[in-house]
């Protein structure tokens, strides 16, 4: 993984000293809460409705043991014994006192980890696949580039006070694990007529109020010209994008508004008129970065299987569950990558205690190469792990109540803290979730039901990703009585799709048998070996909105 060099540890260091001050001069009453917004923002720290909350960027999702057991440590000393994964492949902490939070930033600069543009009008962290370098799918590693996008927009004196927050990810697979269509700029790495690696670059996705997915805006830019092609799109969207009202002020309602033909001849405009000979990458940049994400040493000729697993399996059902859901392919042969779920039977999505993320730690280092990934699915993933190892990883993960196998599955859901914690949300998404949790918690019933996502937000800002959910569900304020928003058909894949809003409002205790005819319905009328989604698509909304709404 990329390693600081000098450069970095000096402005990491640097900020969090300047922070130190500013919080400094915010609790003795020297700034006003209004004064201290901006500056607390661009250090990722909200004020939340009970507390201020502390966002950490993790890059594209990386992490090492080391940073983990630096997250457990601040959890357990500054928090409340968690932390909690979120859809940006961050992590952030509910409960810091304002005072501690200098000393957590240090805490953090000591492991190469910041919270820097994990808020504010600027170029958030950028994400990207979370099985990337290990999928065998794979054209080529899109941390490399992942790398190279964040040290290009870190600060960038152009790029740091946009008319609103922006989002870039990055998928290196046909099959899109990194929602690109929902970004501000989605790329899709691949091959151009020469054989050479390029990029398809979307542009325009974004959820929130107004859902819309990415447009193609060039179906191919040579690697060496990627930062030049992404700043072109920056100066468009810095000199038009609407700065009048906040609501409108995502490249998303630029493009709707001008239309994607406009949009693509006003950036190659601004691209002609560049330098871009000053952005361009030279093969030595990018092979210097690519140096930091070059595979580990991996053992040669190691079992697909071994007797003992395969026997594991035929007498364990627990195992043989995990084994098919959480187990992943892996293009190194005895390999394979796995998925932490951090949705246990009747938990919190995306939580995860001190205590877990040491052992997490542990058998990184174990059975690993020392590196996890953070999901924007609110998970984790061990990206290398020898075949052999898996039974005895499985039993570690039992005992730390993280092998709950249930990866792509209908509990497996996505959920935004809500009003339990957010000040922004009209309605809470953990209990539902929990409570979807506990109604589906059968794994053979899941296993009937197949891949379905359910995703919860708890206001329109969309932090649960519910427009994208094959079942989305978004938390509404009618006259003061909170209630749930049903869509249906979304999906965040390179077939992505925003969700059809099927009817009104339900009731928070009526959520769970809504959900649950909206299954019934599927399970009644899909074709063999059909799956949510594409049943939903042959039928449309009609037959599920007939039993939802006449069933009483």
């Amino acid at each position: 993984m990329y390693k600081y060099d000098s450069f970095d540890e000096t402005f990491v260091a640097e900020r969090s000293r300047q922070f130190r001050g500013q919080v400094a001069r915010r609790l003795s009453g020297e700034l006003s809460e209004e004064q201290f917004r901006p500056l607390r923002l661009m250090n990722g720290v909200y004020l939340q409705l009970h507390a201020y909350m502390l966002r950490i960027a993790i890059p594209y999702g990386l992490l090492s043991s080391t940073q983990l057991r630096r997250l457990a440590h601040i959890a357990r000393r500054y928090d409340r014994g968690y932390g909690h994964i979120t859809t940006r492949q961050n992590i952030q902490f509910n409960w810091p006192r304002l005072a501690d939070i200098p000393d957590i930033l240090d805490a953090l600069a000591e492991v190469e980890m910041h919270a820097v543009q994990t808020s504010g009008n600027c170029i958030r962290n950028v994400t990207a696949d979370p099985f990337a370098g290990v999928a065998p799918d794979e054209i080529e590693d899109p941390r490399v580039w992942s790398e190279i996008i964040r040290q290009w927009s870190t600060l960038h004196p152009e790029f740091s006070f946009l008319p609103r927050k922006f989002k870039i990810a990055v998928t290196g697979a046909p099959r899109d694990r990194a929602a690109i269509a929902l970004h501000d700029i989605g790329l899709r790495l691949r091959r151009g007529a020469d054989g050479e690696i390029g990029f398809e670059v979307l542009v325009g996705g974004g959820q929130g109020r107004t859902p819309m997915l990415a447009k193609t805006i060039r179906d191919y830019v040579p690697a060496r010209d990627l930062l030049s092609y992404l700043e072109a799109i920056l100066h468009v969207y810095n000199q038009f994008g609407r700065r009048d009202n906040k609501y409108k002020a995502r490249i998303k309602i630029l493009v709707h508004e001008i239309g994607i033909d406009k949009m693509r001849d006003d950036v190659e405009a601004a691209w002609a008129d560049m330098r871009r000979d000053e952005l361009e990458l030279a093969p030595t940049i990018v092979e210097r970065i690519r140096a930091h994400f070059a595979p580990p040493a991996y053992l040669s000729d190691l079992p697909h299987t071994t007797p003992e697993i395969e026997l594991q399996a035929k007498s364990n059902e627990a195992f043989a569950g995990w084994l098919r859901h959480n187990v992943h392919d892996h293009k190194q042969p005895g390999y394979a990558a796995v998925t932490v779920s951090l949705k246990p039977t009747g938990g919190i999505p995306g939580d995860i205690t001190a205590e877990q993320m040491e052992a997490v730690a542990d058998l990184a280092d174990r059975y690993g190469f020392g590196e996890l990934r953070a999901t924007h699915e609110q998970n984790l993933v061990f990206a290398d792990i020898p075949r052999r190892d898996l039974h005895d990883l499985w039993r570690a993960l039992v005992a730390q109540g993280l092998a709950t196998p249930n990866a792509g599955l209908i509990t497996d859901i996505i959920a935004c803290p809500g009003l339990d914690y957010c000040a922004l949300a009209n309605a809470r998404s953990i209990p539902l979730a929990q409570q979807l949790s506990d109604r589906f918690a059968d794994l053979k019933r899941q296993e009937d039901i197949g891949d379905l996502k359910i995703k919860i937000s708890g206001c329109i800002n969309a932090c649960g990703h519910h427009h994208v959910g094959h079942i989305g569900i978004l938390g509404v304020d009618k006259k003061g009585q909170e209630l749930y928003q049903i869509t249906l058909g979304g999906s965040a894949d390179e077939n992505a799709s925003i969700g059809e809003i099927v009817g009104p409002g339900v009731a928070p205790d009526k959520v769970p048998d809504a959900v649950e005819t909206i299954v019934g319905v599927y399970l009644a009328r899909r074709n063999a070996g059909e799956s949510f989604l594409d049943a939903y698509r042959r039928l449309g909304a009609a037959p599920f909105k007939e039993a939802l709404y006449d069933r009483d």
